[in-house]
């Protein structure tokens, strides 16, 4: 056990990186790969599977030896594929992708999402897996006829690379429970809710334990152990050390991720919104369960920002005024692609209010700030109605290092805001996994120092309150089309 090395693969929608992690609390990312964004049709997001694989092997060529691989993955996003040739039917749909919607919608006007959310713990939603798997067997060629030969196989992106890894047709309970055809009550693929999408549940990976042993994966003449899979936002999870009931974390990348420990027992979230979820699963233990919500734009509405040429450098993003933009009557709605928790509402769009001949480009870029977290603490706020979260928030991703955002959030929410300093959180949580799947228990210690941001003596109640009415302007603005 001495000085043992694990390598954390961390494969997310924009590119897949390798962070090997030592027993002396040292760790190291020896290769980070982008990869294409396929966008062939309106709405349609893609990725090319095999491009992954390929990059997926690349990094771990680098690692050297290691005891264990772990492996997170971008979550709601799928692939078809053929078991003989090991080929995809299509290129991989991504958890963005939107072409299901009419499908959603049919779905919803049949009466049926009250069915799938309280066995799957999620709405009807175009994020998930299983509309996407329906499409697949509707529309693309093929998916039919391996069906009828079995030799089908479907899954979430970590199926099909485990499946060229390690030569197993498997998931793990956390990527499961993503799909929307899991239940999350009986811990198994739910019949109904496959008769429902349209999936065929025999093309479905057998379900493991997040720390298992999936198989052993060959490269550079090594054979090494895989034993941890889990979806990145839950490794982060993991990595950020929340797990006892209360706990809580934000990860702010395309998207802000927000997900609180809730305990053994699956939560009652109705009427909030929020998505029940099961964290992970470990051998000889209870599952552990918590509440997840998802805004759609963070980083995305900076960037889209930036794309516009508002502005060139993230340095642009600080040397706000302390009033805050809302102060002076001015707003962003970040729905770029919609509103996510706690309203799921794909009809909304992106919205600024309050712009008057005094506007400037400045104000604007403050506003956008502060718009992503506004979303963000009506996400904690729900949270912390159905189960109460603590007074500390763990937060990682791009926007975690800009002062003013964390600040107005802190104030808004009334919490302390922690970040590491440490930016392989996800990483960190996936090491940490795989380790736990080799049997080792005691603490890693892992070299991080954290910044602190407390709250404010301040009210921005009624900015919240000002906020959720132009919200509420945001939806219904969307083109059907």
């Amino acid at each position: 056990m001495l000085n043992q090395r694990y390598a954390a693969i961390d494969q997310g929608t924009t590119g897949t990186r390798v962070v090997v992690f030592s027993e002396d609390g040292k760790h190291f990312s020896p290769a980070a790969i982008a990869h294409k964004q396929l966008t062939p049709n309106p709405g349609w997001v893609e990725h090319d599977p095999m491009e992954i694989l390929r990059n997926i092997r690349n990094c771990l060529s680098h690692c050297g030896v290691v005891d264990a691989i772990g492996l997170a993955h971008q979550g709601e996003s799928i692939v078809a594929w053929d078991a003989q040739s090991g080929l995809p039917l299509c290129n991989a749909i991504i958890w963005q992708d939107q072409r299901t919607e009419g499908t959603i919608k049919k779905l919803r006007a049949d009466g049926v999402e009250e069915f799938v959310r309280a066995r799957s713990g999620l709405p009807l939603d175009t994020y998930f897996s299983a509309s996407k798997m329906g499409w697949i067997m509707r529309n693309v060629a093929g998916a039919q006829e391996l069906h009828r030969r079995g030799t089908l196989r479907l899954g979430t992106m970590d199926a099909f690379f485990m499946f060229h890894l390690c030569g197993v047709h498997a998931t793990d309970f956390n990527s499961a429970s993503r799909t929307s055809l899991f239940n999350i009550h009986t811990l198994q693929w739910d019949e109904e809710l496959c008769r429902i999408f349209g999936v065929p549940i025999e093309a479905l990976p057998e379900v493991r334990h997040n720390t298992s042993h999936f198989g052993d994966v060959r490269y550079e003449g090594n054979s090494t152990p895989l034993t941890a899979c889990i979806v990145d936002q839950f490794a982060g999870t993991y990595g950020h050390g929340c797990l006892e009931p209360g706990q809580m974390k934000i990860t702010f990348g395309t998207g802000a991720f927000l997900q609180s420990i809730t305990g053994s027992d699956v939560p009652d979230a109705a009427g909030s919104g929020l998505l029940p979820t099961l964290c992970w699963k470990l051998p000889g233990e209870k599952p552990l369960y918590g509440l997840d919500g998802g805004v759609y734009n963070a980083a995305s509405a900076v960037n889209w920002a930036g794309k516009i040429g508002m502005f060139t450098e993230l340095e642009e993003f600080s040397d706000f005024p302390d009033e805050p933009a809302i102060a002076r009557g001015l707003a962003f709605v970040p729905a770029l692609s919609g509103l996510g928790c706690p309203h799921w509402d794909r009809s909304a769009a992106g919205l600024w209010a309050g712009l008057s001949l005094e506007t400037e480009r400045k104000d604007m870029l403050q506003s956008i700030l502060e718009g992503i977290a506004v979303r963000s603490a009506e996400v904690i706020n729900a949270m912390d109605k159905v189960r109460p979260i603590g007074d500390t928030i763990s937060v990682d991703g791009g926007l975690s290092s800009n002062e003013y955002f964390k600040q107005f959030l802190a104030t808004l929410i009334q919490k302390t805001i922690v970040s590491p300093s440490n930016r392989e959180i996800t990483a960190q949580g996936v090491a940490l996994l795989a380790r736990k799947g080799l049997g080792n228990t005691h603490p890693l210690k892992v070299r991080n120092q954290h910044s602190v941001t407390e709250p404010k003596n301040k009210d921005f109640k009624p900015y919240f309150e000002k906020y959720q009415d132009i919200i509420s302007r945001s939806r219904n603005l969307r083109n059907d089309e």
